[in-house]
């Protein structure tokens, strides 16, 4: 028997809490995406940017009000007035970046994935918990208000013991072997890009130490993975993960467990809601907030600023083990797969 109500968001409240100044490594569309919500929807203030190439950052500092922009990296690490740097940066430069950061003792989140493989992850965080400064993967999903509720059905036994778990996240992109996607030099790959959702929804439910991953999937002619189904086994439950960068989607997810199923709406990833059924009952949560569903990339900022306003060096919700963790059933999964 389902509860006769759902249990309400635990989400750090977007606006009336602890705010920090932040800079923004690499202003590419993601960093766009991110400030252009943070803004409009948070009392975060994002003061500096930073690229390689001084003219972008100023257009960046001049669409987003932001008051001081740099030619340098390091100039924007070592500004006294900025507490966090997000890192934005293709996934290749996250470690160099991080590191960057990490040594002027600012504080950090980094795009996710962390690193393109769990050996860089690692070396992130060890940096980051010698130096005492906070660091997070930008999982923004598990910020989302939704992801609060469905960890505590998950907690509560709502569902019962999960038996069978599925992620899919694909969108089809123009092959360029230049871009960021197809290149494997700059970390390209549906998995690194897109999979990395779908394992960690897994890995919220079942947790990442699978007893055995399987792989299956194609190659694009860069090398790189363009699709990919991963298969995590673990005692007494099955979880499926996969991503496609030469094809569109449903972009869902879905739990099965042993009293109900749990079914995300369409992107599971971004802001929405999700239904439960057992037998003839059916429970739907939906997110009362107005926003669009990549909108949902506020959430993590206010969130990070409570944590280090508390004291503390990582997010409990999105410890920095479990970044490491994913990398490695990417790095198993690629390797299975023989992607560059």
């Amino acid at each position: 028997m389902l509860p006769s109500t759902l249990p309400s968001s635990t989400h750090t409240p977007l606006r009336g809490g602890a705010t920090l100044r932040w800079g923004i490594l690499a202003p590419g569309r993601i960093a766009h995406d991110w400030a252009t919500t943070v803004h409009a929807n948070t009392d975060q203030r994002v003061v500096a940017v930073a690229s390689r190439s001084a003219e972008r950052a100023a257009a960046f500092a001049a669409t987003h009000g932001v008051e001081r922009s740099y030619g340098q990296y390091e100039a924007l690490v070592g500004d006294p007035e900025v507490d966090i740097v997000y890192i934005a940066a293709p996934h290749s430069e996250h470690r160099v970046l991080a590191e960057l950061a990490i040594a002027a003792g600012k504080h950090v989140l980094i795009e996710k994935p962390m690193a393109t493989n769990a050996e860089d992850a690692a070396a992130i965080v060890a940096a980051a918990r010698a130096a005492g400064v906070f660091a997070m993967e930008a999982m923004w999903s598990r910020f989302l208000p939704q992801t609060t509720v469905l960890r505590r059905l998950l907690d509560d036994g709502v569902l019962g013991a999960p038996r069978q778990v599925s992620a899919d996240f694909g969108s089809r992109f123009p092959f360029d072997p230049t871009s960021r996607a197809f290149d494997p030099a700059l970390g390209g790959g549906s998995l690194l890009d897109l999979g990395v959702y779908s394992i960690w929804f897994c890995g919220l439910v079942l947790g990442l130490d699978p007893e055995n991953v399987r792989t299956s999937g194609s190659l694009a002619v860069t090398g790189v993975d363009e699709q990919a189904v991963v298969t995590l086994d673990y005692a007494g439950a099955t979880a499926v993960a996969s991503s496609s960068m030469v094809a569109h989607t449903p972009i869902v997810a879905a739990i099965g467990g042993e009293k109900a199923v749990l079914s995300f709406d369409s992107p599971f990833c971004g802001v929405g809601g999700f239904s439960i059924r057992a037998d003839e009952e059916r429970l739907v949560w939906r997110d009362p907030a107005p926003l669009l569903w990549r909108d949902g990339l506020c959430y993590q900022a206010p969130a990070v600023a409570a944590h280090i306003a508390a004291g503390l060096t990582e997010a409990p919700e999105h410890p920095l083990d479990r970044s490491v963790e994913q990398l490695r059933v990417i790095d198993e999964a690629r390797r299975q797969l023989g992607a560059a």
